[in-house]
Order: C-alpha cells, then structure tokens, then sequence
C-alpha cells in the first residue's frame, strides 16, 4: 500500500485519499517520497495543502530554520486552517516570545517537579492497572485502561485541576488536532476557551501548590509574567500536549513490544533495558507523526527544492525521519538493543519538547508495572484489525484490545 508516483496528481500526493490506509501504516508512504527527494507538494487529511518535508538530515535543519516560522501572524491566507489554541503558547511563537514564555514554564516546569511526580505516578498505575485486573474476563482496552487516564491524571494533578472534565476535553482535544474540517476544529478550540478562562479564573480565586497557580503568579527577574492570554495558551498546550503524546507513546510501545515477541522476552529477561527499550519506541513508533505547523517567511530550498516564502505551510516528518536507514540502520526492525539516540521524536532546536522528562517518566512506570503485573500479556486482536487516528500530527491507535 502508500503512496506511489501515480498517487501524485498535478504534482500534488494526495494523502487524504488513502484515508485508514495511510494512518496505519504512514512509514512506507514516507519512505517512497524519500527515493524521490526530501520535498513534496501533499494534500493533508483536513484538504489543506503544504509542503512536507522528509529525510533526516533536512527534517532537523528544518526543525532549527529561523526562516520557518511558527507564529500564525506570518501564515498565508490561503492555508485554510484556524490556530486551535485560545492564547499564545510556545508552540505558535517564534524568538524572542518563545524564549520569553519557555523561561516562564521553565521556571516552575523543572526536573526536581517532574521527579518528585515519580511517587504519584506510580499510585496511579497501581491503581488503574488494580481496576484493569478486576475485568472478570480478563480483557481490556489498554487505551482506556492505561494510556489515557495515566497521563490525563499526571498532567491534572501537576496542573492542579484535578476535576477537569475529562471526556468532555478529550473531545476537544481530539477533535482540534485531529483531521476534523476547520470549521469543526474552530468550534473545538472556542469550547475549550471558555473551558479554560472559568479553569484560570477559578485557579486565580483559590491557588494552591500547583504548575498552574505558580504560573499565574510567576515572575521573572526583570518582572515579566504571563498575560491572560498567555496564561489560556500555556494552559492549552500544556494539558493538550501533556496528555496527547503519552497517550500514544505508551499505546505505541506496548503494541510494539506485543506484536514482537522476541523483543517482549528480552525486555522481561533483563528490566534494565526499559530505559533503551522507551527510547526505541520512541523512534520505532513514536506518537507525533509531524512537527507542529511552521509558515515560510523568505523563499527556501530544501534539499534542492524551492519553497516559495510568503507564509507557506510546511509539515516537517518527525516520523519519517526516525525511519531514515542513512541515520537508523533497518529502520522498520523494532531493536530495543539498539542505539536509537539521535531521533527526533520530542523535536530539535528551540522547540525540543518540555515535557520530554515527564512523558520518560511516565512510559518507563507504565510498561514497567504491565510487565510485571501482566506476566502473559498478549494482544486480543489482529494488528490489521486496529484503527488509528488520522490527521498528521499524532499517531496511535483508537483502541488497543489485550488480554492477560
């Protein structure tokens, strides 16, 4: 399956037309384009057009081009999409915003923060994982057992918004980053506003010890904290990125680990693999599939092909680039004995993921505690069978049936 050069019509590869196919299996799409070179004209799930870029080498010059912006100010008109996010975040800003805002996260978003999480997110596992093993048939969707409510609970508790509506923002969520038309996503993102003003409004009324009454009291050295706006745009992204890709690097992995069973024994004969075993799901099949949108504010060449600037979209493959054999010898063989450093999963540059240490954190504690607790883990359905979310930008499975 994927794209051939017959998929090209009017040099445009229309990725919307594979639809279920595409989702499942993107890696060898990617690849075809790659044999032809490293730039392509496609047509996204959503119909919009853009520009994507593949290859190793030019998906981290492009993830560190200052010429690529990610400020929706410098996006043409003729893109078509709405931003979905109701304030500016660090991923929509560009120097020196980005700097500003990234030093204020940073600031209370710290490594002995993330640490101290370990205890919690550990509870958290026993129990969900208590109330997976209670199943009297002893089946579950790990999806809706594990890898949602983890990370969902994690980032709640951090935040101090423990009685989110959590149904309610995982439609949002879903629906704002998935491949919904726009004016669906338009409608998403206005719902999670409101949503999120009433959240910082209440925050601001009764603070506690938490990531979110500490950014809204946070003040750098020069006196500088975070607008209104900037406030519902960190909670945004925050909440929306915190739950999002964990979600599917812990429903990724464990499918990976379950659908090779060489690498599964091997990570149960010696647990000290796990470190390496979460970098290499990371690269194998990590759970961004494309960088965030980024607008070309001067006319480019990528890799001998000529982007116009003038606010063009262009989609950068994180994924792809994971899967270049001239970077990761047989890409498409899952290796948790291999060395997968240098991927590009949590992004490159200015932009490298701020949650990276958390999302570890939480990877290792869930596939750590299965395993243990699951000694005969196994799949409950046909790899072929899943469904995957579709849109470019993450990737995972609706649904992961297992049984134990």
């Amino acid at each position: 399956m994927g794209a051939t050069t017959d998929d090209a019509v009017g040099g445009i590869v229309d990725l919307a037309a594979m639809g279920g196919q595409f989702a499942r299996d993107p890696y060898s799409v990617y690849a075809r384009l790659r044999a032809q070179g490293p730039v392509h004209r496609v047509r996204m799930p959503e119909g919009a057009e853009c520009w994507l870029v593949v290859g190793y080498d030019e998906v981290r010059a492009a993830l560190n081009d200052p010429r690529l912006s990610k400020d929706w100010a410098n996006a043409s008109e003729l893109v078509g999409l709405p931003p979905v996010a109701p304030g500016p975040h660090m991923l929509i800003t560009d120097e020196p915003h980005h700097t500003r805002l990234r030093r204020l996260a940073a600031k209370e978003f710290t490594p002995r923060r993330v640490e101290a999480l370990a205890p919690r997110v550990q509870q958290l596992t026993d129990d969900l994982l208590d109330a997976m093993l209670a199943a009297p048939d002893r089946r579950a969707d790990l999806v809706e057992a594990l890898s949602f409510p983890l990370p969902m609970g994690v980032i709640c508790e951090l935040l101090g918004v423990p009685d989110l509506d959590r149904t309610a923002f995982r439609h949002w969520s879903n629906t704002a980053i998935g491949s919904a038309p726009p004016k669906v996503k338009a409608e998403a993102a206005a719902e999670v506003a409101d949503y999120l003003a009433r959240l910082v409004a209440d925050k601001r009324e009764r603070p506690g010890d938490d990531l979110m009454s500490a950014l809204i009291r946070t003040t750098d050295e020069d006196g500088d904290r975070l607008s209104p706006r900037e406030l519902l745009g960190m909670a945004w992204v925050l909440l929306v990125a915190g739950h999002e890709t964990t979600v599917n690097l812990i429903s990724n992995g464990v499918l990976a680990l379950l659908t090779h069973p060489d690498q599964l024994a091997g990570l149960r004969a010696d647990p000290g693999l796990l470190d390496n075993a979460v970098e290499e799901m990371l690269r194998y099949d990590g759970p961004v599939e494309t960088s965030t949108f980024r607008f070309t504010t001067a006319p480019m060449d990528i890799g001998g092909t000529h982007v116009p600037g003038g606010g063009e979209l262009v989609l950068v493959a994180i994924a792809d680039a994971d899967h270049d054999p001239a970077r990761f010898p047989e890409p498409g063989r899952f290796d948790i004995h291999r060395d997968p450093r240098g991927h590009v999963a949590f992004g490159h540059g200015i932009h490298y993921c701020v949650g990276a240490p958390l999302a570890r954190l939480e990877a290792r504690t869930a596939v750590r505690s299965l395993l243990e607790r699951c000694p005969d883990l196994a799949l409950d359905a046909h790899p072929a069978a899943l469904t995957w979310r579709e849109g470019l930008l993450m990737r995972g499975p609706h649904r992961l049936p297992v049984r134990f």
